[in-house]
């Protein structure tokens, strides 16, 4: 069934997105309090079962360019659907895989899958969604997201211990089916002139574009330091012999951090500039490393996931809405080019740190991750000024 044509702007993002948003970020953080069980099940070491988690995230990231070029030349709906198919298929698949290989090769395919649902969404977001409101439309697909973590972080650990950790991959898997048949009656968006132009030239307007590179350098940056470090916070209370479910639930309130700060962000970023925005994140980022540099227990790594969790919300929220500005045309490619640049930076640097994690070196993994917080603080906060003098950008609205 062909979707109807969206008739009017939006102010939100519609619920089937928001709920498809939900269910990828659940499946996305559902693995990390699990990592020392998969190690145990399938009598491997931890830094051979992180390849569960970077795989997947390497193919979230390395997929994206693909998945934006489909949007914008088929549309972001029907694109999402597709992905959500897959999704639901690997998913179930990793719950039956019975040696490491097996589940990383799952895993991969069903990164892949979910790594069109949110990116995509931002994009519907981005055609539908004036650019006076756009960062609180985005706040409220973060947070929809937001609540998918939380829940994974808490639950997924928990379900682990008591029952299977496969449980845990087989719930995400039926909600994507689900997600793909609620999405059949979503509008598809006004494409752009441009939408039905070769691959090459999208490439070459988002490529050639160097305020483009310069937000996809930002996005890698990011992602190494936030969800290249962040799933290492429950392993590091493992490390200090607590079960996966109290390890899981200590980082739900990154979740919820980031539910609270985005609601937060929502009303603030139609006053506050970007830029304030970005510093107030970064500070919140390397405080929340800073905490866990110095000592790893329940309360510290409870007080830093909720820090984490205000720090994407500021800073990645504005990351976010300077990406859908600066190739209007080919909205899609420059989104998934963004995502693509985050999850290969977060894939990067969970391969790196295994080796620290497997020795328990986990006060230098979270250091380091402080350190980086500073820099890419400052680079962003700078050049997004610089780029909104530039562009004359009017005022926001009160």
């Amino acid at each position: 069934m062909k979707a109807p044509a969206l008739p009017v702007s939006l102010t939100r993002p519609p619920l089937a997105l928001s709920v498809s948003g939900f269910v990828s970020s659940f499946d996305r953080f559902a693995v990390s309090p699990m990592l020392v069980l998969i190690a145990a099940d399938l009598d491997v070491s931890l830094s051979a079962a992180v390849a569960a988690a970077s795989g997947y995230y390497l193919a979230y990231g390395l997929t994206q360019p693909l998945w934006g070029l489909l949007s914008d030349r088929f549309g972001r709906v029907r694109v999402m659907r597709w992905a959500l198919y897959g999704a639901a298929l690997a998913g179930a698949v990793s719950a039956l895989m019975p040696v490491l290989w097996a589940l990383v090769v799952a895993r991969v395919v069903t990164g892949a899958c979910f790594g069109a649902v949110i990116p995509t969404g931002l994009t519907y977001v981005g055609d539908t969604v004036q650019p006076s409101v756009r960062q609180r439309a985005l706040t409220d697909l973060m947070a929809a997201a937001a609540l998918g973590t939380a829940l994974a972080t808490g639950l997924s650990g928990v379900v682990a211990g008591l029952v299977d950790w496969r449980v845990a991959f087989t719930v995400p898997a039926a909600c994507a089916l689900a997600c793909a048949l609620s999405l059949r009656t979503l509008p598809e968006p006004p494409r752009h002139e441009h939408a039905a132009s070769g691959v090459l030239s999208h490439l070459g307007r988002v490529l050639g574009q160097r305020w483009a590179l310069l937000v996809f350098a930002l996005a890698f940056t990011e992602g190494a330091i936030m969800l290249g470090v962040m799933p290492f916070l429950a392993p590091a209370l493992q490390h200090t012999g607590l079960a996966a479910a109290v390890a899981g639930l200590s980082i739900t309130a990154y979740g919820l951090g980031l539910w609270g700060f985005a609601k937060l962000v929502k009303r603030l970023s139609g006053t506050w500039p970007a830029p304030l925005l970005m510093v107030v994140g970064g500070a919140q980022l390397c405080a929340g490393f800073a905490i866990v540099t110095v000592h790893v227990s329940v309360p510290a790594v409870a007080v830093t996931a909720l820090l984490l969790g205000g720090g994407w919300s500021f800073l990645h929220s504005s990351l976010q809405t300077w990406a859908t500005s600066v190739v209007p045309e080919a909205r899609g490619t420059t989104i998934a080019f963004f995502a693509c640049a985050l999850f290969v930076g977060s894939a990067a640097a969970s391969w790196a740190a295994g080796p620290l994690a497997q020795d328990g070196r986990y006060g230098l993994l979270f250091g380091l991750a402080a350190g980086a917080a500073i820099p890419l603080t400052a680079v962003a906060a700078l050049t997004r000024r610089r780029y909104g003098a530039l562009r004359a950008e009017p005022p926001r609205p009160e």
